[in-house]
Order: structure tokens, then C-alpha cells, then sequence
């Protein structure tokens, strides 16, 4: 018999909220079930980092699990999970067969944290200098996201960006992609003055390419147009991850300090006039934008990075693209105390409209209960089951030929 309170999450890695926007997502989703009385069991094949967060204050039961293994059959014939979640694409690609296989009634949810494919071809893009459009976006890659997405009983996706383009010009039915952002919601504390504040700052997980790039933009573009026009004012970058090579891009009499990883990542953002995010490619939404809002921080960033979060002529900041718009946008917000003071007053009430917890904990909640009949849900989607069918069969036995292959001593993985 199906445990209707157990929930099982296969996390590509373990949670880390104060590295990444990602961690912050997923003990999001873990304190929701939590509060729901869910039994949660986390799972994942990643190494264990000091960072990650202590699940076990959360009476999370958590343990590794080895990919292309039996044992994993085991454990969940052991849980008999109502609900699966699958932490991105890839997790789903490596452990959904044996969820089909096991447990073939459980909710199959696939949390995407953005689209990969998508994040790849904007990249691509910046670095040859070339137009994007949607022939940019084909690659192994996208056919790969697009399948597990079909495969899935529904999709959470942070960004509505996302969903309209699943929608619109990949065919996917409404019924299995939902939108869901994550929740940040403004400070409860009085936050610091425009005068009680100084310097710009930017913040970021240096694992994630996006954030190397636009600190190396902000190095050798951007801050050069900006430090002229405020003589005094510093740029603090902060990051978990940080390689030598990004602390080397520190220089004192130029007033670019690179930082590392922030002991209080909201402290330092909250006491900064000022966010930096000149992202030029990337997919989601911006961990750190929100962040800068619920602290009221006003922020300068670019079309990318406002995606999914509110529209350029409502952003608390200013959006622009072009190095010379955004550096005097920056200068200008910085320097302008009304303008400064609007725009914080703006990020509170986007983060209202929005991103509320209460949003996020009723659209949760109406999602699982609208696919309770998993039989009907599943029965709208001809290509899901196609794909099921198809990817089941060759996913098994692949596995199994590894798995065969690790027994008798002759490498795979």
C-alpha cells in the first residue's frame, strides 16, 4: 500500500541556501512538506560539502544513493512514496525508470530551477557575438530537458518566461508545466537609509558560470565607467566558490575588492546603496535580485536578469542593456536620493505581488490536489507516454549493462 504522507526528493546536490539560489528553492519545497506533515525522505548521489544545510534539524531523513544501482530499487519498494521529486533534468534522466518501475503510481514532479538549454544557447551567444533566436536553442541538450519534462507528471518552473516558451513553441500542454518562483518576502527589520548606505555590490555562486562572467564584465567594463563618476564609492563582490582567479581580480586603489563567500550574504547586501547584476546570459530568476529587494536595495541588472521577476519599466533599479546605459543608470541611482528611495519602496511591493510565501504555499498545494487522478492526468499527454514508454525501456538496460559491468569489475559509471 502507497504511504499517502511520504515524499521522496532526489537532489542532484545537496541543499546549500546560503550559496545559491537553487539550495534556497529546495529547502523551500522541504520546509512546504514539512508543514503538510509529509514524511520527507532526501536522497541524493553528490558529495557532502561543510556548507550544505543540516536537514536532520528539520526531522528530514536523508542518506546517499548510488546511481546505476539496485539498491536504489530497494530503498523505494522500502518508502513507497506518493511523491517523487526529481531535482532538475538530469536526476530524472538517471533515476526515473526505477521510479516508474518501483513505485508507477507516484506523483513524478520534476523541479527545473531553469531551463538548461536555454541557459547554454544564451551563453553561446555572448561568446561568439551572435543574434538568438529559436534555432539557437536546438541541441542534444534541449531534446533531453524537453523529454524529461514530458515524461514528468508536472514541471515546477521559477520563470513565467519559461513557461510561456515551453508553451508556445515547444508544445507542451499547461497541465504539466506549473509556475512556481520561489518566495522571498521584504525584510520585517527597518532597513538602512540611502545616507546610512554606500558602495555597490554584487553577489553570486562562482560554480555558476553566469556569475563569473558578469563579475569579469564588472571588471573590465562596466566599473571602469562607473568608478569616475563616484570617486569614493567601492565595488564589493561576493560569492561562495570563489577561485584564486577571481580573488586576483582584486584591486584596492581601483576600489574592486573581491570578497568570497559572505558570512551574512543579506547584511552585505543590506548595507550597500547599490546591486550590481549585469548578467548576460542565464535562464530562471535571479536569487539575488530578490534578495536586493526584500532589503531594499535598489539594483541596476539587464534584461536577463530581470526576466521572470517583474518588467524593465516596474523594476526597483533600472534594466538596461548597453555597458554605457547601465553604468550611468548605476551612477545616476546612486547619486539620486528620490529616485533611490522610489525604487526601494518598489521592491517591497513587487515581492508583495509576487513572491509572498502564501502564494507559493497555495499554488503548491492546488497543483497536488488537481492531479490526484494520476491516471487521468497522465492519460492527457500521448507524448509523455510515448516518451515514458520508450526512455523506460532504453534507460533500464542501459543501467543494467553498467551496473553489470561495476559488479564484474570492469569500470562504468
Amino acid at each position: 500500500m502507497q504511504h499517502e504522507k511520504n515524499v521522496l526528493i532526489i537532489g542532484k546536490v545537496w541543499p546549500e541556501p546560503n550559496s545559491s539560489a537553487a539550495g534556497t528553492r529546495m529547502l523551500q519545497l522541504l520546509h512546504y512538506f514539512k508543514k503538510e506533515e509529509y514524511h520527507v525522505t532526501f536522497l541524493s548521489h553528490a558529495k557532502q560539502t561543510e556548507f550544505q544545510e543540516d536537514l536532520s534539524q528539520l526531522d528530514i531523513t536523508i542518506d546517499s544513493v548510488e546511481v546505476n544501482s539496485s539498491t536504489f530499487d530497494e530503498r523505494m519498494k522500502e518508502l513507497n512514496p506518493k511523491i517523487v521529486i526529481f531535482d532538475r533534468f538530469m536526476t530524472e534522466e538517471q533515476f526515473g525508470w526505477r521510479v516508474m518501475d518501483q513505485c508507477p503510481d507516484a506523483l513524478r514532479i520534476l523541479n527545473t530551477e531553469d531551463l538548461h538549454f536555454l541557459r547554454e544557447a544564451r551563453q553561446k551567444a555572448v561568446k561568439s557575438v551572435t543574434e538568438l533566436d529559436l534555432e539557437s536553442y536546438r541541441s542534444d541538450l534541449l531534446l533531453r530537458e524537453i523529454a524529461a519534462i514530458h515524461r514528468s507528471d508536472i514541471s515546477l518552473m521559477v520563470s513565467d518566461y519559461e513557461v510561456e516558451l515551453l508553451q508556445d513553441y515547444y508544445g507542451i500542454s499547461r497541465e504539466k508545466v506549473v509556475h512556481l518562483p520561489f518566495y522571498c518576502e521584504p525584510a520585517e527589520d527597518a532597513t538602512p537609509s540611502f545616507v546610512e548606505r554606500e558602495g555597490f555590490v554584487f553577489i553570486g555562486n562562482f560554480w555558476h558560470e553566469p556569475n563569473l562572467d558578469a563579475v569579469r564584465y564588472l571588471k573590465s567594463t562596466l566599473w571602469p565607467l562607473i568608478k569616475k563618476k563616484v570617486p569614493k564609492a567601492k565595488l564589493h563582490i561576493y560569492g561562495a566558490y570563489c577561485s584564486e582567479k577571481v580573488y586576483q581580480l582584486t584591486n584596492k586603489e581601483d576600489r574592486f575588492i573581491v570578497h568570497g563567500r559572505a558570512a551574512d550574504a543579506r547584511e552585505v547586501v543590506m548595507n550597500a546603496r547599490i546591486s550590481l547584476a549585469p548578467i548576460r546570459f542565464g535562464a530562471g530568476i535571479k536569487g539575488k535580485l530578490l534578495e536586493s529587494m526584500a532589503v531594499g536595495t535598489p539594483s541596476i541588472t539587464t534584461p536577463f536578469g530581470a526576466e521572470g521577476i517583474a518588467k524593465p519599466e516596474f523594476w526597483p533599479g533600472k534594466v538596461a542593456q548597453e555597458a554605457t546605459q547601465f553604468a550611468e543608470a548605476a551612477v545616476d541611482l546612486y547619486t539620486n536620493e528620490e529616485r533611490w528611495n522610489l525604487a526601494m519602496e518598489n521592491s517591497a511591493k513587487i515581492l508583495r505581488d509576487t513572491f509572498s510565501k502564501a502564494q507559493f504555499e497555495t499554488k503548491l498545494t492546488t497543483v497536488i490536489q488537481e492531479v490526484s487522478d494520476i491516471e487521468t492526468h497522465r492519460a492527457r499527454s500521448i507524448t509523455g507516454l510515448i516518451l515514458q514508454r520508450e526512455s523506460y525501456q532504453a534507460a533500464r538496460y542501459m543501467s543494467i549493462w553498467i551496473e553489470e559491468k561495476k559488479r564484474n569489475g570492469r569500470g562504468g559509471s
